[in-house]
């Protein structure tokens, strides 16, 4: 599975579209594969979902993300995890083991 955390700093963004880039992490059997960080390219409606979507990306996590962003990553079958906070690492930890609670408050409300 590969997973794109919206990324400031150490920590998950409050929202995905205007983050300063993309945790991408790769996780097999419970361990995390591979790792890399990348610069968010910009906030264009639709360009990040496709993009992730070439990278093969399965799920994106964020603590926000509008509706109509949502929309967009549906469309390539990249599910979206909301109302996540906390570091990177915890969350990668908790991925791996296979215990993310996501669905906590959205702290995007664009539409």
């Amino acid at each position: 599975m590969k997973i794109a955390l919206a990324k400031d700093g150490d920590a998950v963004a409050p929202h995905f579209g205007r983050c300063e880039g993309y945790e991408i992490v790769e996780i097999t059997e419970g361990e995390v594969a591979e790792r890399e960080t990348i610069p968010n390219p910009g906030h264009e409606p639709g360009e990040l979902p496709k993009m992730l979507n070439g990278l093969g990306v399965d799920a994106i996590v964020a603590g926000g993300m509008g509706p109509r962003a949502q929309g967009f990553f549906d469309e390539y079958g990249i599910q979206t995890l909301t109302g996540v906070s906390g570091s990177l690492n915890e969350i990668i930890e908790a991925i791996a083991w296979g215990k993310l609670e996501a669905g906590g408050d959205n702290t995007c409300h664009h539409t």
